[in-house]
């Protein structure tokens, strides 16, 4: 079963005190162009930065519990500041909506940086750059305080610079020892080695740990594996998870901000994995799993003595339907590999005139006409 949104439990609390839209009288609450203007006022409250009041007058604008614009409201998010606040009634505080996210077993996602030294110092900034845009991927769903950095030092609290630490839970310990702290004992490590794959019965644990690594070779090989050893000789239960498309790492995004968010809309939206994958991967990722697709699918052929390889064209249908992958993307990858696309019609009128052969073990569709040589140029 699925987890809420943010916006989700407020809304539901909003119902109840027969609140059907809200409106706002702050400039930058929410952000005029969010997705999500619920979500963002949602956060707002949450955060103490103003409350839900009974107004005067309608504001000018509004949003509907879905957060489709609608017609002005009387009730409104009013931020602490305002000059006008002791003229209105609050409906609904910071501590309302905790006391409903108490009743939730939400888990805290962890980032641990246990492996930061490893890093050069081009790599460290793009740990920092990753876990701000992590903070920013948690408020899309559900709030900052759910997570968590370890490990921190200074050096990182000076690169993160658009983290606002004063607001994000980060520590210095270790993370064993905040889980201790927490009085956590069990946790899903996300490592791309994990023998099994991440699935919604993995959902009821209280914690879930993503490595701070980036460019995971050379000495950074196998690093988010030790962490897990590390919480075992701590006394942590360890379930280690890795996050696959279609049984293979390639092609699933590895920045810390899109491995959060691959899990958020597993556990949040109740996408399956693929799903989830397809949201947040780029044509980049999908062509690095393309390239390693593409040619178990290719046809060798000799004709005239040079050799082609061969696919279907049709092969870019089957793929985009779970990489993202543009027309674009899959001629590039062909040039790269070298390989010819024809028509599936027109490949299979290619082996009708042609002798299959073993050659160096390896077999191939042979032709020794002229006409054949035009045939696929032409294709």
């Amino acid at each position: 079963m699925s987890m809420k949104k943010l916006s989700e439990i407020f809304s539901e609390i909003l119902i109840k005190r027969g609140i059907d839209k809200v409106g706002s009288l702050s400039k930058r609450i929410p952000n005029r162009e969010s997705k999500n203007p619920i979500q963002d006022i949602a956060i707002a409250v949450l955060e103490n930065k103003g409350v839900i009041a009974e107004i005067g007058n309608p504001t000018a604008l509004a949003w509907d519990l879905r957060g489709n614009k609608t017609k002005g409201a009387k009730f409104a998010f009013v931020p602490l500041n305002s000059k006008y606040l002791s003229k209105f009634s609050i409906v609904l505080k910071s501590e309302d909506i905790m006391r409903e996210l108490e009743k939730h077993n939400y888990p805290l996602f962890i980032i641990d940086l246990m492996h930061w030294e490893k890093h050069t110092l081009k790599e460290k900034r793009k740990v920092a750059l990753q876990v701000a845009q992590s903070y920013g991927v948690i408020r899309d769903y559900l709030w900052g305080d759910l997570l968590n950095v370890t490990w921190v030092n200074e050096e990182f609290k000076k690169l993160a610079g658009g983290l606002p630490i004063e607001r994000v839970s980060v520590y210095e310990i270790s993370t064993a020892d905040f889980l201790k702290k927490e009085g956590i004992d069990e946790v899903i490590l996300l490592d791309p080695r994990a023998e099994e794959d991440l699935s919604r019965e993995d959902f009821n644990v209280k914690a879930f740990i993503i490595g701070g690594i980036v460019d995971m070779g050379g000495t950074k090989k196998g690093t988010t594996t030790q962490i897990g050893k590390i919480l075992e000789e701590s006394g942590i239960k360890v379930r280690r998870r890795k996050i696959t498309l279609r049984g293979d790492i390639f092609g699933v995004p590895d920045r810390i901000n899109h491995i959060l968010e691959i899990v958020l809309k597993m556990l949040v939206e109740d996408k399956s994995m693929e799903e989830a994958i397809l949201d947040v991967q780029a044509p980049i990722q999908a062509r690095w799993r393309l390239r390693k697709e593409l040619p178990k699918h290719a046809v060798r052929f000799l004709i005239d003595g040079k050799k082609f390889l061969v696919v279907e064209k049709e092969l870019y249908k089957e793929f985009s339907e779970w990489l993202n992958i543009r027309w674009e993307d899959f001629v590039q990858v062909l040039r790269e590999l070298n390989f010819v696309a024809l028509e599936r019609k027109r490949l299979h009128h290619l082996k009708k005139i042609s002798t299959f052969r073993l050659i160096n073990g390896k077999g191939h569709w042979v032709l020794l006409t002229k006409r054949a040589a035009l045939l696929c140029y032409n294709c």
